[in-house]
């Protein structure tokens, strides 16, 4: 008997990766929502403010509260580590990475694990696309609470800020996720 694989078996393996990938489709559905919410909001402010647009230049949608601006962000969270753009992006990329490689100490298998991390791989792959295209971050969504201006921020920051928030909600009532059984 010869030690090739089957004809079968070959045809097995594709099925097995596609039901892998259906396995994971919360993830999938809500990462992809997410990654063509922010990069269509992002294509519109593109085409309707020119980089720079902030206070009257903006567009006020609820005056003295909700303004759309366009404003470019080479850091992080609240400009930090700004001007650090091809950091920030290597960065995003191995968390990414990391994600895909930890998937399953994460809880990806699991329903809620796949929203949380749909949120945040949506939100990382909007802002590392926009750090490779641009070398800056479209941040768009200007805040005003009274006297204080929260940063400037954009569909993906708002996923990624959930995704982490839940995140921790859910590993604090999953005491054994990551841990072997």
């Amino acid at each position: 008997m010869s030690a090739q694989p089957s004809q079968d078996n070959n045809r097995a393996e594709p099925a097995a990766l596609l039901l892998r990938v259906i396995g994971y489709q919360r993830f999938w559905l809500l990462g992809g929502l997410i990654l063509a919410l922010d990069q269509l909001t992002k294509y519109w402010i593109n085409t309707r403010l020119p980089l720079g647009s902030y206070g009257s230049a903006g567009i006020p949608i609820f005056p003295g509260f909700f303004n759309l601006v366009h404003v470019g962000n080479t850091g992080a969270a609240w400009s930090m580590f700004a001007g650090q753009s091809t950091l920030l992006a290597l960065l995003a990329a191995a968390t990414l990475i990391a994600i895909f490689a930890w998937r399953r100490a994460l809880g990806l298998s699991e329903p809620t694990g796949q929203l949380i991390f749909g949120l945040l791989c949506g939100g990382i792959s909007g802002n590392l696309i926009d750090r490779l295209v641009y070398q800056y971050v479209v941040d768009f969504i200007d805040l005003h609470f009274g006297t204080y201006i929260y940063p400037t921020f954009n569909v993906a920051d708002s996923a990624i800020c959930v995704g982490v928030f839940w995140y921790i909600l859910w590993s604090i009532r999953q005491p054994t996720l990551g841990r072997s059984k």
